[in-house]
């Protein structure tokens, strides 16, 4: 089965072009976040998921963590998927299914250690997948993505192996480490944004280096 590839902290429409020329399954769009690269305004994010079109899927990053903050939060850019980053306090992932039915929802779960496995296990039956990051939600200001970081890929091996449904694999990737990635943890999908970004902006040397990466990892 092919890794998928999700391209994050897309900022424009023409980069959101670009990313899925070149190959993207998905775009990633950062709505507002206590700390992090890549957040855009609302209208901006909508603009562009509009200009959007399946099979490739928009995703909103939101840090709300009640189901209603969420619901309110994709209904006004109107993504087809919305990527929770932080853990969802108030209200149930049902809720949100009632609300907006055609939405994918998924799950992010920042690995610190072991008991990720267990969190991943709570939720793989209320979610349609869950990103593994490495973020750090309990920092003073909280760490929600975008660092740059690997974590520890043999625990997200293991969540992969448990849970059954959908997991992306996010966090310190680019073309050097991709393809050792998707062999350590054998992930459905990556998502990248600083490893093919320079001085803020998508590049498409990066990018494209990335994805020939990908497709020679995942066997074209």
């Amino acid at each position: 089965m092919r890794t998928r590839v999700k391209i994050c902290c897309i900022s424009s429409i023409e980069e959101a072009a670009l990313a899925i020329r070149l190959g993207a399954d998905a775009v990633g769009l950062v709505g507002k976040m206590p700390s992090g690269p890549g957040p855009i305004p609302d209208d901006l994010i909508a603009a562009i998921a509009k200009a959007i079109h399946p099979p490739v899927s928009s995703f909103l990053l939101t840090s709300e963590q009640s189901a209603s903050g969420i619901i309110n939060h994709v209904q006004k850019v109107n993504t087809n998927t919305v990527q929770i980053v932080d853990e969802l306090t108030t209200g149930s992932y049902q809720q949100i299914r009632d609300a907006l039915p055609h939405l994918k929802i998924v799950q992010v779960i920042h690995v610190t250690g072991e008991e990720n496995i267990e969190q991943a296990l709570k939720i793989k039956d209320e979610v349609d997948a869950i990103l593994l990051d490495s973020g750090n939600p309990s920092a003073g200001i909280k760490i929600l993505g975008g660092t740059g970081n690997t974590h520890n890929w043999n625990i997200s091996r293991k969540l992969v192996e448990q849970v059954g449904i959908p997991v992306f694999l996010a966090g310190g990737l680019h073309a050097g480490n991709v393809a050792e990635a998707i062999a350590a943890v054998q992930p459905f999908g990556v998502d990248i944004c600083s490893g093919v970004r320079t001085n803020g902006q998508l590049d498409p040397i990066k990018l494209s280096s990335f994805i020939k990466a990908l497709y020679q990892a995942r066997g074209g």
